[in-house]
């Protein structure tokens, strides 16, 4: 990713309604998944840090880890969070075999430099067996954009393609969905008719708006919460878990 981008990461990851929402997602699926709350996380390409924070804030006892490839973003990332931070490529995990109870990677297996199948079967290899994986990508080739480029975003996925990608990695597909559904209509025209001009999507809103964007996430988390599946969207969740 370009400098500049983990910079605005950092100003609005907190405040912006669509990490907002990509949070209170993933939040959902794990206390679904681990109801304990005391187990290891490791946040796959956890970037400045503002999921880990939101982990440690929901559960406290957990054992956080986050990786990290970039060393600004990791920079950025160690005053928000007492996670364990470590550097180094998804594409090679530095763990021991069956060290966590969940993975999470929220928009790093579409990278250009990640390999997603060699992750994906390095995120297998340090689940613990009932180990879960919440997994986020971008969905729709079509609908790339300039801030694909901005990114380094290389490839995006159908639910379909997700689902396959997963399960080839040797992990069972319990749930997925789009998600982003609401606002998808806007989004697309918007990105059809830019046609790869324009700037990154990371910065806030105007209030108005973000207010109502937050409002429609929020009426896609109930019926997400519920293992809904929306038809389509912006982007893709995927529970899945290890079983062996």
């Amino acid at each position: 990713m370009q400098a500049e981008q983990y910079a605005a990461m950092a100003a609005v990851e907190d405040r912006m309604w669509w990490y907002r929402a990509l949070h209170r997602n993933v939040l959902a699926l794990l206390a679904s998944a681990l109801p304990a709350g005391d187990g290891a996380i490791l946040d796959a390409g956890c970037g400045t840090g503002g999921l880990l924070r939101r982990l440690a804030e929901r559960w406290p006892a957990a054992r956080l880890c986050g990786l990290e490839a970039s060393p600004l973003a990791l920079a950025l990332a160690r005053p928000r969070t007492r996670a364990w931070l470590v550097a180094g490529s998804v594409n090679r995990l530095a763990f021991a075999d069956r060290r966590f109870d969940a993975v999470v990677s929220l928009d790093v297996l579409y990278h250009a430099n990640v390999r997603a199948d060699a992750a994906l079967a390095e995120m297998r290899r340090c689940l613990r067996r009932g180990g879960v994986a919440v997994i986020n990508l971008p969905a729709y080739r079509w609908l790339g954009s300039a801030h694909d480029v901005r990114v380094q975003g290389a490839r995006r996925f159908s639910a379909s393609e997700a689902i396959a990608l997963v399960r080839a990695a040797g992990l069972q597909v319990e749930w997925t969905s789009y998600w982003n559904t609401i606002p998808f209509p806007a989004m697309a025209v918007r990105r059809l008719l830019a046609a790869g001009v324009g700037g990154g999507d990371v910065r806030l809103y105007p209030p108005v708006l973000d207010w109502l964007l937050d409002r429609a996430m929020r009426l896609e988390h109930r019926a997400l919460r519920r293992r809904w599946r929306l038809p389509f969207g912006g982007s893709v969740l995927l529970l899945a878990r290890r079983d062996d």
